[in-house]
């Protein structure tokens, strides 16, 4: 992906992506799984820059979970607690959920914002109309999840082919895999295609902010958190995603001067 200049009058976006579908309190004691966890997390990162918050919810054993209820009863606590956070639910099947259970997801949610992966709709071709064509009829605001270049050209083509509405055009390029020891770097941005509409990157490892400070720096937003990186640049763990976000908040202020 070569460089796409930055509007200096816009305000970057930052996304904060607190949990995911895989880490637990294990991993680090501040990493939230409890609905009270999580709202109280979004609304420290919210005061310290995040614009949005990427939504995983658990189950009573802190598995990851599609549950309609756990996620609006989410929803209602974010809206109370930390009004004026966007709220983005994921449908991340995580080797669990099969495609008919995450539209199941996106009908009873409803929600304004979800994160859908091309690759897993990709599973079941036939319901991926359905999956789309839902999400437009009710309102909900799609960012398509990409994992490599053959994603994106994927999602061209259900573009060309109506699959996708021409509309649904917000990306997240990840640059890495979930995986034990994945280290992402600034130049694994060069494996997307340029992105004329709204594009975001998340990363994984001790130069997450890097990468994120690229991405900004050629014109991007910003997925930032413990879904993805639980240490700073030196390899010592955050206390907590508000000083991951704070950090950045500060790089990328120092960047922009």
């Amino acid at each position: 992906m070569n460089p796409i200049p930055a509007d200096d009058n816009k305000t970057l976006y930052i996304l904060v992506a607190p949990n995911g579908a895989r880490r637990t309190a294990a991993d680090h004691p501040a990493l939230p799984v409890t609905i009270d966890q999580i709202v109280k997390t979004a609304r420290a990162c919210h005061l310290t820059g995040a614009q949005g918050i990427h939504v995983h919810v658990r189950d009573a054993k802190g598995q990851h979970s599609l549950d309609a209820g756990s996620y609006l009863e989410t929803i209602a606590e974010l809206r109370r607690i930390a009004p004026g956070l966007d709220v983005q639910i994921t449908t991340e099947a995580a080797g669990i959920f099969d495609v008919p259970a995450q539209l199941a997801c996106l009908e009873q949610v409803r929600p304004d914002w979800a994160s859908i992966s091309v690759r897993e709709i990709a599973r079941d071709p036939n319901l991926a109309p359905r999956v789309y064509a839902l999400c437009a009829d009710q309102g909900t605001r799609v960012q398509h999840i990409l994992y490599d270049a053959e994603d994106a050209r994927l999602l061209d083509q259900w573009q060309q082919d109506d699959i996708v509405r021409k509309d649904q055009t917000d990306r997240l390029f990840v640059l890495g895999r979930y995986s034990d020891g994945q280290q992402s770097v600034p130049a694994d941005l060069d494996a997307f295609p340029n992105c004329q509409n709204h594009w975001m990157v998340c990363a994984f490892g001790t130069q997450e902010h890097a990468c994120l400070a690229e991405a900004a720096r050629r014109g991007g937003g910003v997925r930032v958190g413990f879904e993805n990186s639980l240490t700073g640049p030196d390899g010592t763990p955050w206390a907590d995603n508000a000083a991951s976000v704070a950090a950045l908040v500060e790089l990328l202020g120092k960047a922009r001067t």
